[in-house]
């Protein structure tokens, strides 16, 4: 919002995904609609002024400290998605020709609005066994 964080997302996805979990409610006030960046493919400006915080045993989220604009979602526990960023697609100067193919946690999305067109949905059940964390002593 204030420009004092900039990124260069390389070959990013026209693909996005909404997530309806508490945690994304309440941080993006609503769903987290974000694409999916590698991490070898972003590169990041005026990063003093990002913070983070681990907002749960597998990810963090990170914001601008000028303006609290919320910056990414991204994986932290070992695995095939660790350091995969979640941009919201709000901070892309141009999200025209996005196409939204999956919504997660769709059991947690509240019943006041509802997402148009063909896509993958995935409750929390789905979710947490396709990209939770192993369990303990597997």
């Amino acid at each position: 919002m204030c420009g004092a964080v900039r990124f260069t997302a390389h070959d990013p996805s026209r693909e996005f995904g909404a997530c309806h979990c508490k945690m994304c409610q309440r941080w993006a006030g609503s769903a987290l609609l974000a694409v999916s960046v590698n991490e070898n493919d972003i590169d990041w400006q005026g990063s003093e002024h990002i913070r983070r915080i681990q907002s749960s045993d597998w990810a963090e989220r990170a914001w601008c400290d000028r303006c609290g604009s919320g910056l990414w979602y991204r994986v932290t526990a070992e695995g095939p998605y660790k350091g995969n960023y979640e941009i919201p697609i709000g901070l892309f100067d141009n999200a025209d020709g996005l196409r939204m193919t999956r919504e997660i946690f769709i059991d947690r999305k509240p019943d006041a609005f509802a997402f148009a067109g063909e896509h993958e949905v995935m409750t929390e059940a789905q979710v947490m066994a396709q990209f939770g964390p192993a369990p303990e002593g597997a």
